[in-house]
Formats: structure tokens, C-alpha cells, sequence
């Protein structure tokens, strides 16, 4: 391998291990050979988000030439052209290797590009719709990665995994997105228990939620709760030594959702985290789990 193709997996993989930890330890669980290429996707994904999150400084326009910009490298590189960027090497190279759909990569920036100029959603196949993009293709991406006894059938586990791991993050970071403007919970959703965005900036304030909100925070996990149950047997579908890896993210992405639980349903008083030694119980249990068992199901009280 090159010293710049080394370079880029070796940042892709630094952004992992500072922005996703919980992905990132599920990630060690994998083959060495395969690892770097989930760093490469996570690396790809967590770079277009931080030009549309992490530069709010800028006017909405600088942004949107920011991305575009980036994505034109993107699209540059996928022609063959020199790349002048410190991890797209890694994101094409992966993507030649596992011959990944373009398409996947077009719809992710798509959504990403959406995040700068839309700030809620009317109706939740609305916001399944900006999911498709920034989440669902996530999963579909990565099903070569892994590898599949039965790719076809495992297609679809994979994207309502991206969407279940996506709207645990939605649940938890209420308050963090609505800083920057944003409500990705449907508006029909917050209508039907009477919360209002207003009720939600206030809870922020107060660091508690009301009664209301905490209903629709239950209704809004019970829905997550839906994706995992649809993605959960593509786990025993996916390649012996994938398993214990999706097994473990599967598990600690849900866990995100039994620390809201057991919060009362209150994602303003503190952020849902899992605790560092349920999480290594979770990645040990996973690698002495036979492979082609199903995952257990999920409840949260």
C-alpha cells in the first residue's frame, strides 16, 4: 500500500476512534483485512457531516459550496482524476475493492446537502425519505464489507439496521439538534401528543422533560424498536466473522435506547450513554456467541 492510501485509511480511521466509539469497538471485532475499509465509510460519512455540522460559523451558502466542492472531489476521484484530500484515497480504494454502488454514495450526499436547508419534517415517510440517504445506504454499503451467505436477503436487515441505528441518534440528540435548528421527529408525531417546538426548546432550557414529551419519546423508541426487529435476521445471514461485530453494534446501539428508558423517557436531563463495562460485556458476549444465532429481542420498560 502507498504512503498516501495508508495515510487517508489512517485518518479515516483516527475520525472512527474519536467520533464513534461504540461503532468503532464493535469495528475491532471484525477481521484485521476488513477493518480499515468500515474506517474508510465511517471516515467518508463523518467528513460530509462535519461540513454541514461543524461549520455553522458560515453562512448556509459557504456550506453548501463547501460540500459541493467536496463532493465534486469525490466524484473526480471516482473518474480516475489525482485526489487532493487526506481520506478520499481510502474511500475510493474501498469502493473499487468491494465494486460498492455509486448510487449509495450520490443518495448520502444528497441528504447531507438537505440538512442545510431543511429543518423538519411533516410526516415520517418524509423523514424516511432524507433516512434513505443518510442512513439506510449506510447499511447497503456495508453489506460487501461483511459479506453475506444470502446478500439478497440480507439487503434489506442491513438498510432498516442504518435506519434503527439513525433514529436511536435522532431520539437521543433531541436536544443537540434542536440547537442547530433542526427537528428531525415528524411534526405529525409531535402534533399527536400536543408537543409543540416550542415545548421542546423549553425542556431544553430546563434540562427536563415534560409528561407529553415523554410520551412521544416512548412512541418514538417503540418505533426504533420496529427497524431492529426487521434487521435482526440479517445478523445470522451475514459471514461467520462479521457476525460478532453487527451482533455487538446491534446490541449497543439498542442499549442507547434502555438508558432513555430507564431515564423515564427524558432525553433532556442527561445524554444516553452506555456504561464502558456493559459495553465490553456486549462485545465479549457477542464473540462467544455461536454464529448463526438470532439476536435476542428487544424491550425497553
Amino acid at each position: 500500500m502507498d504512503t498516501d492510501l495508508a495515510a487517508a485509511y489512517e485518518r479515516c480511521r483516527e475520525l472512527h476512534r474519536s467520533h464513534g466509539r461504540t461503532y468503532f469497538l464493535a469495528t475491532r471485532l471484525l477481521p484485521a483485512w476488513k477493518r480499515r475499509h468500515v474506517h474508510a465509510l465511517y471516515g467518508f460519512t463523518r467528513h460530509a457531516d462535519e461540513i454541514v455540522d461543524r461549520t455553522e460559523e458560515l453562512p448556509p451558502a459557504e456550506r453548501a459550496a463547501r460540500l459541493r466542492e467536496w463532493s465534486d472531489g469525490f466524484v473526480a476521484g471516482l473518474r480516475g482524476e489525482p485526489v487532493d484530500d487526506p481520506l478520499l484515497p481510502a474511500v475510493l480504494h474501498t469502493i473499487a475493492v468491494f465494486d460498492l454502488s455509486i448510487d449509495d454514495f450520490d443518495a448520502f450526499l444528497r441528504s447531507m446537502a438537505m440538512d442545510l436547508t431543511v429543518t423538519s419534517y411533516a410526516t415520517y415517510d418524509d423523514l424516511l425519505a432524507y433516512m434513505e440517504g443518510s442512513a439506510a445506504v449506510i447499511g447497503t454499503m456495508m453489506l460487501p464489507i461483511l459479506g453475506s451467505s444470502d446478500p439478497a436477503a440480507a439487503r434489506e436487515p442491513a438498510r432498516q439496521l442504518g435506519l434503527a441505528f439513525q433514529l436511536t441518534n435522532f431520539i437521543r440528540d433531541v436536544g443537540e439538534d434542536l440547537d442547530r435548528g433542526r427537528v428531525y421527529l415528524p411534526e405529525a408525531h409531535l402534533a399527536e401528543f400536543g408537543v409543540t417546538r416550542d415545548d421542546l426548546r423549553q425542556a431544553r432550557t430546563a434540562r427536563r422533560s415534560t409528561s407529553a414529551i415523554k410520551a412521544l419519546i416512548r412512541a418514538e423508541v417503540a418505533r426504533a424498536d420496529e427497524h431492529y426487529a426487521a434487521a435482526a435476521p440479517g445478523i445470522p445471514l451475514l459471514l461467520p466473522g462479521s457476525q460478532a461485530c453487527m451482533r455487538t453494534a446491534f446490541q449497543l446501539y439498542a442499549g442507547i435506547l434502555d438508558e432513555v428508558a430507564a431515564a423515564g423517557f427524558d432525553v433532556f436531563g442527561r445524554r444516553a450513554t452506555v456504561a464502558g463495562r456493559r459495553r465490553a460485556g456486549v462485545a465479549m458476549r457477542s464473540l462467544l456467541t455461536r454464529p448463526g444465532r438470532p439476536v435476542p429481542a428487544l424491550v425497553h420498560s
